[in-house]
């Protein structure tokens, strides 16, 4: 890697964490007060927490169905207080110790605590960039639109921009997940690497309990690294389960005997005390299959995107439109690119990977080469999207819960993919327009251009709809 290419993607990467902060203070001091999914269950964990000085604990009664109706359609009037709404009382408290000494510095003012949630966002896009190159060899242009793509993607911005523990939780995942790479491609040593990851698995526990995935992944890479060897393979899933088991044992202690056993994390307390919240039986009883599964994509799909407030305000359709588009291309670009290296594969043995976008260093490696290697690493990063997947079926099965921002502990290999689909169209498009005045130079500025969108469409949404909408 020349000092040029780091250069390059240190001010690149830089001005894309800049932006995001920015835009991401104007969600966090201008979206209406409670406004945000599950705000004020989490604040409500966090004010507990500063005031009592103790852990709560989720009882009957903690989620007001017809009253948290009713302060929604009144937009969350001043006369109509957020204290009943505690159903966020059974999380891991990672995130709420460390909101607490920012409700204390401030008086439990709600904006200093949304701040906080852009700042772990800050460090999440910087993460994102640093798993994405860790997969691509180097660092490179499609480690930069995976980067940009979880800075800019409208609805995430939204949620990093809202008191709730998810962004704390995708950064320790993202940084597990970096872990893991490195392990893979024995950038350090085995024991100190699985030995991090494993504090990062712990932290990301006490978080959010799908940092079940990227624990679920590291096993699989000591597996596939060590198959060979189940004696170092076991000596492996030691270094990195125990200091994660070390963390979290307490957490779950407390859980057992708060809750009883089995639940450990407090999700069969959860379900029992969420009473009066749509089960999918009763939709599949009342609308049945069709119906559910189309409202169920067309939700998700939308949501993802940007569906803000408690999911009730939309876009505008030509918006969803354009973003299609980007999608359908993006993934046609993967597609092809995939049946190149299919058709290299058979012609010769091993992938010749194309080589990466012209604003790089021509003479650097290939930013995928990995992807024609045994060790997989892109591999693992599908499988963690797969199972933030399943994750999200598993819990459609109980409630109805269409709700994009599910997928969010996914984002950073989606967009990556997108990337990488973005980067092939744009590279054909160049080998197209090479006979006329067309540069590599012209490359990386089409190949920005739809990052900047997102980020333009972040300002238009927040004034356009969240505002007029919500306030």
């Amino acid at each position: 890697m020349s000092g040029a290419s780091n250069r390059f993607a240190a001010f690149w990467l830089t001005l894309i964490v800049v932006t995001y902060l920015l835009v991401g203070t104007l969600f966090a001091v201008y979206t209406p007060d409670w406004q945000a999914p599950d705000e004020p269950a989490h604040y409500n964990y966090v004010r507990y927490l500063a005031e009592q000085g103790r852990f709560p604990v989720l009882q009957h009664g903690d989620y007001p169905q017809d009253y948290l109706e009713e302060i929604k359609s009144q937009k969350f009037p001043v006369h109509l207080s957020i204290d009943p709404i505690r159903y966020e009382f059974y999380q891991p408290p990672l995130y709420y110790l460390l909101a607490t000494p920012v409700f204390k510095l401030f008086d439990g003012a709600l904006l200093p605590l949304r701040l906080l949630s852009v700042i772990l966002g800050g460090g999440l896009i910087c993460a994102a960039y640093g798993l994405a190159a860790a997969v691509c060899s180097t660092p490179s242009a499609l480690a930069l639109g995976a980067a940009a793509f979880v800075a800019f993607l409208p609805m995430h911005v939204a949620m990093t921009a809202a008191v709730n523990n998810d962004t704390l939780a995708e950064l320790l995942l993202a940084l597990a997940l970096w872990g893991v790479m490195r392990y893979l491609r024995r950038d350090t040593q085995e024991k100190k690497a699985l030995s991090v990851v494993g504090l990062l698995l712990g932290l990301g526990l006490l978080t959010k309990i799908y940092a079940l995935i990227p624990a679920a992944v590291a096993v699989v890479a000591v597996a596939l690294r060590r198959w060979r060897d189940p004696r170092r393979a076991a000596r492996e899933l030691a270094w990195l389960l125990m200091p994660a088991l070390v963390l979290v044992l307490p957490w779950l202690a407390r859980n057992v005997v708060t809750y009883g056993w089995p639940d450990v994390m407090g999700l069969a307390r959860h379900d029992m005390v969420v009473e009066g919240q749509p089960t999918t039986a009763e939709w599949i009883a009342d609308y049945g299959w069709a119906y559910l599964i189309w409202q169920g994509v067309q939700t998700t799909y939308r949501s993802f995107w940007g569906k803000f407030g408690w999911m009730a305000v939309l876009m505008d359709r030509r918006i969803y439109l354009a973003l299609t588009v980007f999608a359908v291309v993006s993934a046609a670009g993967l597609i092809w690119w995939l049946v190149a290296i299919w058709r290299s594969l058979r012609r010769v043995g091993q992938a010749k990977i194309p080589s990466p976008p012209g604003d790089m260093a021509p003479k650097e490696p290939s930013p995928l080469t990995s992807l024609g290697r045994r060790d997989g690493p892109a591999a693992l990063l599908l499988l963690s999207v797969l199972l933030t997947l399943l994750a999200y079926l598993w819990y459609n099965t109980k409630f109805v819960q269409h709700q994009g921002r599910y997928l969010f502990p996914a984002l950073i290999p989606l967009g990556l993919a997108m990337a990488l689909g973005w980067w092939t169209v744009v590279r054909r498009a160049g080998a197209l327009a090479s006979r006329m005045t067309w540069s590599e130079r012209g490359n990386g500025l089409l190949f920005a251009l739809p990052y900047a969108g997102l980020a333009l469409l972040d300002v238009v949404c927040l004034f356009a709809f969240v505002i007029p909408y919500l306030s």
